[in-house]
């Protein structure tokens, strides 16, 4: 089973600018901030270059920590600590699917596999098509509705069975 190959981030997006709108966004961020501490704002803008991009390059990463002020390894130190953040472009809609120890002893991994499958795309990998990117994630804090999974880091779906996943699957196909 292979997944989609995608290349390496940097040379997909080796410059990055902020766009006026874009600096706007991130003005309003900051502005919930005291002025000694913009840096806060750093998960805001982080989501908003991905709601606009769809990932986080590193030369977003840069814009962000120059606009802020700080380190571009601060900033890419929150980009790889935390899972919303799309390192490589993503499909369309992103399945993390929980293996933490209490889904896995309720087929966490089966789940994983079997979306995998359906697929046709290995664990962190994206469909030809670009709909879906599957990937494992940690603990979503749901662990008695195991197995659990987030669409796209903002739906969480529970008892996900091979059924239900087809189900999602489908559902998901239907509205793009």
């Amino acid at each position: 089973m292979s997944g989609h190959t995608m290349s390496n981030p940097v040379s997909d997006n080796p410059s990055y600018t902020l766009s006026d709108a874009t600096r706007k966004r991130f003005d309003r961020e900051v502005a919930k901030y005291p002025a000694d501490q913009r840096q806060s704002a750093v998960m805001a803008c982080l989501s908003i270059v991905q709601q606009e991009e769809g990932w986080v390059s590193a030369a977003a990463e840069k814009a962000v920590a120059t606009y802020l002020g700080m380190p571009p390894i601060a900033v890419a130190e929150v980009t790889t600590f935390y899972n919303m953040y799309n390192q490589k472009p993503a499909g369309k809609y992103k399945l993390n699917v929980c293996t933490n120890l209490p889904c896995q002893l309720r087929d966490g991994q089966k789940a994983l596999e079997h979306l995998c499958h359906r697929l046709g795309v290995a664990e962190g990998g994206t469909t030809a098509d670009g709909l879906f990117t599957v990937q494992k994630t940690e603990c979503l804090g749901a662990c008695a509705d195991a197995p659990v999974m987030l669409v796209n880091d903002r739906q969480m779906v529970s008892f996900m069975s091979p059924d239900r996943l087809d189900e999602l699957v489908q559902q998901l196909k239907n509205e793009a």
